[in-house]
């Protein structure tokens, strides 16, 4: 790690953070401590840097704003890549050409003052648009597979591809992507419909609204823990059926707002909020047989 970081230095890849508590960089606000955290300044940087990475064999992940994720609280021995300065943004016509970097939410708001329509239920999505693509995300029954047109990826052989939507693979909270964890998203085209941008704007100001009464936002939280195991069956009102809002391990609480939250009151461990989440998902099992499957992503457990 030391030779890869001496080298690290000597490039102008881009801004480098060293000893870093993940907690900064997850919307848990829970994680341990990283051995850095890299900026890479555009896509020709990262190419570079995971060439490096590659080179000296060290361990990485490569983040969005955390909003999807669980670190452990043990020592992240690896690199961190967070895609932030990869945020350029082009709207020809209907159809939005956007770099992994940019935000889901502030793009929802570009779409709606151009005056286009579908992206309406990411307004509320806090995570990245390269966050976004790899796990599908969605609300109010559409998804990013309605709306991606193709997505550029850097592979593991460090070559630059293009996927169309029907080799992105996207189904429910999962894509290619997903289960090609090693490739890197780098840009995606979203194809939009024309639409009008008073009512586009209204419906994105009700949902805010009804976000703000049944979501516990004034808590840190990864959003919904579980997915629902059915389109008509939400795993917040199996769990709120077998009375455990309110429920807490430590500082990690099952919101009282919505059970499909779990949130840090201000003193959770990673290990709270995940033993919560497993004797959730024990209990419906033993209760209900539903097996609740998860939608964060763990990391640095094993």
């Amino acid at each position: 790690m030391n030779k890869f970081l001496d080298e690290l230095e000597k490039k102008n890849i881009g801004k480098v953070e060293k000893n870093v508590f993940l907690s900064k960089y997850t919307t848990y606000k829970v994680g341990g401590l990283a051995k850095c955290v890299i900026f890479p300044k555009s896509i020709d940087s990262l190419v570079e840097l995971i060439r490096l990475i590659k080179k000296y064999n060290i361990k990485y992940k490569v983040i969005g704003n955390g909003s999807n994720l669980l670190f452990s609280d043990k020592k992240y021995d690896g690199v961190i890549i967070k895609l932030n300065n990869l945020d350029n943004v082009e709207i020809i016509g209907n159809k939005i050409v956007v770099e992994a970097g940019y935000s889901l939410v502030k793009l929802s708001m570009l779409a709606m003052k151009k005056g286009l329509t579908g992206l309406e239920f990411a307004s509320g999505i806090p995570g990245t648009v390269g966050g976004a693509v790899f796990m599908n995300a969605g609300a109010y029954n559409s998804d990013m597979g309605y709306i991606v047109e193709k997505v550029k990826v850097l592979t593991t052989d460090l070559e630059i591809i293009t996927l169309t939507n029907r080799e992105m693979n996207f189904h429910y909270r999962t894509s290619f992507l997903k289960e090609h964890p090693n490739y890197i998203c780098l840009s995606a085209t979203i194809k939009l419909k024309r639409g009008k941008k008073d009512a586009i704007s209204e419906l994105m100001k009700n949902r805010k609204k009804r976000r703000m009464e049944s979501q516990p936002l004034e808590y840190p939280s990864a959003g919904s823990v579980f997915r629902n195991p059915s389109a008509d069956l939400s795993a917040g009102k199996i769990i709120d059926d077998l009375g455990l809002k309110g429920l807490s391990k430590g500082g990690a609480q099952i919101s009282t707002k919505h059970a499909n939250f779990i949130i840090n009151t201000g003193r959770a461990s990673a290990n709270d909020i995940k033993e919560l989440i497993e004797y959730v998902q024990k209990t419906v099992q033993d209760n209900v047989n539903i097996e609740l499957k998860v939608e964060q992503e763990f990391v640095n457990w094993e």
